[in-house]
């Protein structure tokens, strides 16, 4: 057996819709399979999925306090007063930043931006801030991806005399604050039909009403903001994103030209996942790490020169990122391993960045698979930032809710939540959130869930295939990219890659062998050595094309691996078996006791009496079997008590080869009893060896016909000397018992020791599932 690292939650189509959709779009059978599942039936739900034009996009005006908020705006252009776009530091908020401050140009606003720093001014608007505009002649402000939380500086901001326009998409507080206008769709009296719009998306739509059109120069931007920020890909963000990588491929910006190109990517290769692994995590960095005023600067240049150099600082800036990531998410998880691993993991550390402690909580989830929260202990010695990650089940921004006598500052969705506290706090949230956590979540929460789109056979899968699923991009939270079940696949070859070798390669074939396919499981190179020969696995992933030496071939990116049977490992022959086995196993042996060199680690059973050894049997997962038994059937005996096997070795050991030097033939004993009868009496001390070259036999077999003539009283042995017995009672062979156990060694031998693997696994299994039904049938 190989066990899976994660729970699969399979959701099959029915047949007959997929069919159906078969026929009607001319899809492949996986493809269809997808459109099924996902919920998309009808000619018009595909074609809108598929093809979604800017037709489904919804009015702007539709949202709450759009009106108010466009006229304001018209006003403060007509009277040249002055305004802000106040934005955030993640990519989501530059991206809205720029976008916000484009459009507003674009109409003749006097305008200016501000990006408040993470580390000086914390997340979200701030009085300080708000009373430097008001200085220097600022009249309006509004905010992007930000704001929705913030009363006090609402009242600030009146007190000042600056009206104060607040677009966010994050999760409303109950107090709503006082704003000139507060446009944000999950507003529980807004009746926007789609609530699930990125800080980008809302400062999009905003800019729509504004400019009186669709504002398609900006896709590039509302795409960026919307990938990087998680939310999902559906109805108008994925129209979104769609439009936005389509106008890349027409016109980069100078910005993310420069960007990509820093990071070494080529435009070729720009889709969904180039922006969340390659533009996202870099225009983050700035932020992260520094002033994210570089990246607004970079997305709104269209001075190339200018956009390189400021595209090099950024990348710079994300490989200090990563550096800061591991040496903090290494103190972390060291943390946690030290305390135990609880229901929901705090912890905190004197130093460590603000800026990537997201990435780092993102880190110990995937580690541990628990909600983490990651506590930055700041310089004041008072006060700790922190951010938030959770796992499926445990609403994140619900349970921090509680705690908001606490949490003066928090604010985020399920998912992910950022806040600042007091360090004296910790263990009162700690504590809470684990009370919580034991409240709402069960043991199997806390395994990786793996949903699994389609069950499909290694024949279903072609090239063309892929294609048509890469329709059905771009893939994201919402979308995600289809989870593929391969279930039950023979593998044909398995062998580690990399130069660490720390990746696995396997090539899976159908039953008949007439389809194959290659999988590469990443960071999986330990799994090689528990994947037996001919083992039928399954594996779930990712379908990919591999593009190699003019080639294109179909693969699956591994995400998790299973294999349900017991396995069959082949040490036979193996002269050094027990020297280099690490891992405890427990040995069986037929002989009287186990070998001297069996390591200290391991139990060791005798199964002479496999009856007897039964209860330890039953309980044996990882077992060798060292050397050969007296019978088939005592195997036998032996394999229907191991009821909890996993992995087996097979070394099968014995002393002595009979298989290379089999019993004499009847023939052959004829002719020896014939000679023995004719001299009367043979020395074989002195003879033996002459005998044995004349007639091409071994002085051991000559000595085991002797000693078998002996057993059966055909001749006397004395000092090495046979004599015959003058009137032998009359009788076969096979009553010797040393000729019966030397035919059924040298069966045996055949049969475990020098068959072929295939042959050795199908008897064994035959051994076990006669158990199986023997036990069923009591």
């Amino acid at each position: 057996m190989l066990h899976s690292q994660s729970r699969w939650i399979i959701q099959n189509p029915a047949d007959g819709p997929v069919q159906d959709v078969q026929q009607r779009t001319g899809l492949t059978s996986i493809a269809a399979k997808f459109l099924v599942q996902r919920g998309f039936e009808t000619d018009d739900q595909i074609r809108t999925f598929l093809k979604g034009s800017t037709e489904h996009l919804h009015d702007p005006f539709l949202m709450k306090d759009m009106h108010k908020a466009v006229d304001r705006i018209h006003t403060a252009v007509s009277k040249k007063e002055r305004i802000l776009v106040f934005g955030d530091y993640d990519a989501d908020g530059v991206t809205s930043t720029s976008l916000l401050y484009s459009a507003l140009t674009t109409i003749g606003a006097e305008a200016a931006w501000y990006v408040p720093n993470r580390f000086t001014e914390g997340y979200g608007p701030n009085e300080p801030a708000f009373r430097q505009a008001a200085e220097e002649g600022v009249t309006l402000i509004i905010t992007v991806d930000t704001g929705i939380s913030g009363v006090n500086e609402a009242e600030a901001a009146k007190s000042l005399g600056v009206d104060l326009i607040i677009t966010d998409h994050h999760e409303p507080p109950p107090v709503i604050p006082d704003g000139f206008a507060v446009i944000n769709p999950k507003q529980e009296d807004c009746g926007y039909p789609f609530k699930e719009l990125a800080g980008v998306g809302v400062a999009f739509k905003l800019a729509n009403a504004l400019l009186g059109r669709l504002p398609e120069e900006f896709f590039d931007l509302t795409a960026v903001g919307t990938i990087a920020d998680l939310v999902p890909l559906e109805d108008e963000n994925r129209i979104l994103a769609s439009k936005g990588l389509q106008s890349m491929q027409d016109r980069l910006r100078p910005g993310l030209k420069a960007l990509l190109q820093a990071a070494g990517t080529s435009r070729d290769e720009l889709d969904e996942e180039t922006i969340g692994f390659v533009i996202g995590p870099r225009l983050n960095a700035a932020g992260r790490l520094d002033s994210a005023d570089p990246a607004v600067e970079l997305l709104l240049t269209q001075d190339p020169g200018e956009a390189e150099e400021t595209a090099g600082m950024i990348d710079a800036l994300n490989r200090e990122r990563q550096e800061l990531v591991k040496e903090i998410a290494s103190e972390a998880e060291k943390k946690v391993e030290e305390q135990g691993v609880p229901p929901v993991i705090v912890v905190a550390g004197e130093g460590w960045n603000p800026g990537v402690i997201g990435i780092v909580a993102s880190r110990l989830v995937e580690r541990f698979y628990r909600p983490a929260i990651v506590l930055s202990l700041l310089e004041d010695g008072t006060t700790a930032k922190g951010s938030a990650r959770s796992i499926e089940g445990f609403d994140m921004f619900q349970s921090l809710s509680k705690f908001r006598e606490i949490l003066p500052h928090f604010g985020g969705h399920p998912m992910a939540a950022g806040l600042t506290m007091q360090r004296a706090d910790i263990d009162q949230l700690r504590s809470g959130l684990i009370q919580t956590a034991e409240e709402t979540l069960k043991a199997d929460d806390y395994l990786k869930k793996i949903h699994v789109d389609l069950e499909v056979s290694v024949d279903e899968i072609s090239v063309k295939t892929i294609q048509d699923l890469a329709a059905m991009a771009p893939f994201g939270m919402g979308n995600p990219a289809p989870k593929i079940l391969i279930r039950r696949a023979v593998v044909e070859q398995a062998k580690v890659i990399g130069s660490a070798k720390d990746h696995l390669k396997l090539t899976l074939t159908n039953k008949d062998h007439s389809s194959s396919l290659d999988l590469i499981a990443f960071r999986m190179g330990a799994a090689e050595k528990s994947i037996s020969p001919l083992a039928e696995l399954s594996a779930v992933g990712k379908l990919s094309i591999n593009e190699w030496n003019g080639r294109v071939k179909p693969q699956m990116i591994v995400e998790d691996l299973r294999i349900d049977d017991w396995q069959l490992f082949d040490h036979r022959g193996s002269r050094q078996y027990l020297s280099k086995q690490k891992e405890p196993r427990v040995l069986l042996h037929f002989s009287e006791s186990a070998p001297a060199d069996t390591p200290q680690a391991w139990k060791t059973v005798c199964c002479k009496d496999p009856d007897q050894a039964a209860p330890e049997l039953s309980q044996a997962a990882y077992v060798t079997l060292y050397d050969t038994p007296d019978s088939m059937d005592q195997l036998r005996a032996v394999m229907q008590h191991l009821t909890s096997l996993e992995q087996l070795d097979a070394v099968f050991h014995d002393e002595q080869d009979y298989f290379f030097s089999p019993a004499p033939s009847r023939d052959q004993f004829k002719w020896y009893y014939a000679f023995l009868q004719k001299r009367g009496s043979f020395d074989m001390n002195e003879n033996i060896k002459k005998l044995a070259a004349h007639k091409g036999w071994s002085e051991s077999m000559i000595s085991f016909m002797s000693n078998v003539f002996f057993e059966l009283g055909f001749v006397k042995i004395n000092g090495g000397v046979v004599s015959v017995n003058e009137r032998p009672e009359k009788r076969d062979l096979s009553e010797s018992e040393l000729y019966t156990t030397r035919l059924e060694k040298t069966s045996i031998q055949q049969e475990l020791c020098y068959s072929t693997y295939r042959s050795l696994k199908k008897q064994l299994d035959e051994m076990t599932i006669t158990a199986s039904v023997e036990t069923h049938s009591r």
